[in-house]
């Protein structure tokens, strides 16, 4: 094993680290709906229930990780200002965490980040940073600078307390759903994966979790299918998936717990943003419809199978809300051609 893969990591969490961080979480934001779409039925061949994370303040499933987080600091009594760095689901979760516990927070975001998910971040109260031309980039500056300062560094990746936190959203799910055949989640650093596994192995261990991936950003599949630690190309439009160097502790979970990884192409990506929109109501970020477009790419595999689709989170950009319209125009039109030859 490379030398970078498990110096120094902390403890994997358990599930009293997630029923503990449910009792936290709820006193700041509802449990998320778990909706059953007979379209998405129609569409998968399945039963399928949808975790709506995109309905939290937030729009996304970190702020369950950010929350707890800064909850156990306060009880640490480390109360200085926290850094991180992220493409902006995950600083947007320690804006809003910092802001409740009236914590500074500096975010470190690479160039070109999400306008939507960067004033977000400043609405909350953060200083943001514009640093690198990739989140890894914006990573090492992060890093580099909050050790300087005497500041704590954040991973988004590599916390115990964000892989409980997130957990929450699969330990509400199963909670109301406990007889899944599949629950798909998507990927980019692994702590919803992570902390999907963690509940099902003890709720039900025949839940089969299932990761999603872009292929072009795929250093977390790549770790999981060698065991090791695997850079890779990163150049998915999907930011909230788009990570070059995988994070080590939600691996050591998957490793052992993970029952399938599956890459997709951001084409499939963007269909399933479309399908979101025409089969839910909602308006979904790449990184959000991921999970779907597994399910998609599965297809007969799952067929007449109960199974739960994690929609991550709902901040899309304005150029990818623009593809999904073009996307959706294409669908439409594609039905009508259909139903005129029939």
């Amino acid at each position: 094993m490379d030398s970078r893969t498990d110096a120094d990591l902390p403890a994997l969490p358990t599930i009293q680290d997630v029923f503990d961080a449910k009792a936290i979480i709820q006193g700041f934001m509802p449990a998320t709906p778990l909706y059953h779409y007979p379209a998405v039925d129609d569409l998968t061949g399945t039963r399928t229930w949808i975790k709506h994370e995109n309905h939290t303040p937030i729009g996304a499933f970190k702020l369950r990780g950010g929350l707890f987080l800064m909850n156990q600091l306060i009880q640490s009594g480390k109360l200085g200002t926290v850094v991180t760095a992220s493409t902006g689901n995950h600083g947007q979760s320690i804006a809003y965490a910092a802001r409740v516990f009236g914590v500074r927070s500096t975010i470190i975001v690479p160039e070109g980040a999400n306008a939507v998910k960067v004033e977000a971040m400043r609405q909350l109260g953060a200083q943001v940073l514009f640093r690198g031309q990739s989140f890894d980039e914006a990573k090492v500056f992060g890093m580099e600078w909050a050790e300087s300062q005497g500041f704590r560094f954040v991973s988004s990746g590599d916390e115990p307390e964000l892989i409980a936190g997130v957990a929450t959203y699969t330990l509400e799910l199963m909670e109301q759903q406990p007889d899944l055949d599949y629950l798909f989640v998507p990927l980019g650093g692994g702590s919803g994966a992570a902390g999907a596994c963690i509940v099902a192995q003890a709720l039900n261990p025949n839940v089969k979790v299932v990761a999603v991936q872009s292929r072009k950003s795929p250093s977390a599949f790549l770790t999981w299918r060698s065991k090791k630690w695997t850079m890779a190309s990163n150049d998915t439009f999907a930011e909230g998936l788009a990570t070059a160097e995988p994070f080590m502790l939600p691996q050591k979970v998957i490793w052992q717990h993970l029952h399938d990884f599956r890459l997709v192409d951001d084409s499939d990506i963007l269909d399933a943003m479309a399908h979101c929109y025409l089969r839910t109501k909602n308006l979904v970020e790449p990184a959000g419809a991921t999970a779907l477009a597994g399910v998609l790419k599965m297809g007969q595999e799952l067929r007449g199978a109960k199974c739960a689709i994690v929609i991550s989170g709902g901040n899309i950009s304005v150029e990818h809300l623009r593809l999904c319209v073009n996307h959706l125009a294409k669908l439409r039109a594609n039905t009508h051609s259909k139903d005129s030859l029939q």
